[in-house]
């Protein structure tokens, strides 16, 4: 179906072998007919500048739809040749000898994914560079293969392309390998006889950048995020000059859920941290080659604990550990800062809360005075007695103790009181201000008012002044008749 921003004619006259259908439209032949629908108003006229707008809009629309099609149909591949590989490297060689059909037929199926997942990135940027060129209002497109964005495409299709091919890329391929029994309960690396330590540590690596492809989910997040969606949103923030990027999307999550975010976040990296270093150590056939040893190698090395009973053999290993010891670093110093913000106080829990606090000084000085006062009195009655010295400086020693916390209360009231006044100063210097501003633009225009209306009595006056020099024109004309 075509569309169009013009307003329908009606049918011309049809020469022979054109027949018109119920809608008066032209077909031939019994082929589908053009038809023509009018986007705007019926007895409204719309320019072709117009036109080219509404087409734009409904074109870009459409492409970001595909977009976000596009991107979860790329993310569910990449999982799925995760997955598939995680399953291969578990069940190789304890379920299925590796250079069987079943080795071979999951290892296709690995291949198979990763190709799908580059057809679908391939066709993801170009409904891109389509919607940077309807954004831009240009024709060709080679203006928007700029040198970074061919880059980031080329990068982008190499670590997609990424996968373990050793397996059955390796020497001896095909050949069955019999079951070796080891001391030890865990599994070796799923791998064709070789007596080369190379295709070993290619497997390793290949299947570790795997893991790469998950830059694939806050692509994801920002397509489908409700801020992106939010025409609202989209509006407010052109408005500021605000980029909706992958930041600001995580921000927005950070402030709205926090807590949430950073356990989905740790959670995932402390399993796929946990496999990949198992996957690093069960070559050597050590105790972190097993899972539970492994996530809690992960656990204590992210946390910052280290307490020593468990540690990595291999190189690959040292290198996750290392790489989860910094992540420990930075998700706990965004840990504490949650917490903190948690914890504090709002603005009207602090007033209640200090409010609270002044009265309970307040009650608390006075006892302090009273003491004092009393203090005083049984000071000055054994000073009238002048019989027991000792009692005498036992109510010196309890006046002096009294007139201490009497003035520490008080110099602790102040400070609350100062701390008050500073947070209620801030808010009413807010209002101050706004009020100010209120005034000045309220002042401004009465000041435009007056000026316009100085402006129209000055008009008037003009007006007046050149009626008056007229009718004196004409009376003196009529003077000077009269005496002739």
């Amino acid at each position: 179906m075509e569309m169009s921003a013009r307003q329908p004619r009606p049918p011309e006259p049809k020469p022979d072998g054109l027949a018109a259908n119920c809608d008066g439209l032209p077909s031939r032949n019994g082929d589908p007919a053009e038809i023509t629908v009018s986007l705007s108003h019926p007895g409204k006229r719309v320019s072709p500048i117009e036109g080219s707008n509404l087409y734009r809009l409904r074109d870009r629309k459409f492409l970001l739809e595909d977009k976000r099609r596009l991107c979860a149909w790329a993310l569910g591949a990449a999982m799925l040749g995760i997955l598939l590989m995680i399953g291969h490297a578990e069940l190789c060689p304890a379920v299925y000898q590796p250079g069987s059909i079943y080795a071979i037929s999951i290892n296709g199926l690995i291949s198979f994914s990763t190709g799908c997942l580059l057809i679908l990135i391939i066709a993801f940027h170009y409904k891109d560079i389509r919607l940077f060129i309807i954004d831009h209002n240009q024709v060709d497109w080679r203006i928007a293969m700029t040198t970074n964005r061919v880059l980031g495409i080329s990068l982008e299709l190499l670590v997609c392309a990424v996968h373990p091919v050793a397996s059955y890329l390796g020497p001896d391929v095909g050949v069955q390998v019999p079951v070796l029994k080891w001391n030890s309960s865990v599994t070796p690396i799923c791998l064709c006889q070789s007596h080369r330590e190379t295709w070993l540590e290619i497997e390793l690596l290949l299947s570790g950048l795997m893991f790469l492809r998950l830059y694939l989910v806050h692509r994801a997040i920002l397509l489908h995020s409700k801020v992106l969606l939010s025409a609202s949103y989209r509006s407010i923030g052109s408005l500021n000059n605000i980029n909706f990027t992958f930041r600001f999307v995580l921000k927005v999550l950070m402030n709205k859920y926090p807590a949430r975010t950073l356990l989905v976040f740790i959670m995932l990296f402390w399993l796929s941290a946990a496999w990949m270093l198992r996957l690093c150590e069960r070559q050597a056939e050590v105790e972190t080659g097993d899972m539970g040893t492994a996530l809690w190698l992960i656990a204590i090395t992210f946390l910052t604990v280290g307490y020593g009973d468990v540690s990595p053999c291999t190189s690959c290993g040292k290198v996750v550990c290392l790489f989860t010891g910094v992540m420990g670093v930075a998700c706990t110093a965004m840990l504490v800062a949650v917490v903190t913000k948690k914890l504090a106080l709002n603005k009207g829990e602090k007033h209640v809360h200090f409010f609270m606090m002044d009265i309970q000084i307040s009650k608390e000085i006075r006892n302090a005075a009273a003491n004092v006062l009393r203090e005083c009195w049984l000071l000055h009655r054994t000073t009238q007695a002048k019989n027991n010295n000792g009692e005498h400086r036992h109510h010196q020693r309890c006046l002096l103790e009294a007139i201490r916390v009497f003035r520490h209360l008080r110099l602790k009231q102040r400070k609350l009181r100062d701390y008050t006044s500073e947070m209620v100063d801030l808010s009413k210097m807010q209002m101050i201000m706004c009020d100010l501003s209120a005034n000045w633009n309220n002042s401004y225009r009465e000041l435009e008012q007056r000026i316009i209306s100085m402006e129209q009595k000055l008009d008037e006056l003009g007006q007046s002044f050149q009626s008056t020099s007229q009718l004196l024109s004409q009376a003196l004309h009529r003077r000077r008749l009269d005496h002739r």
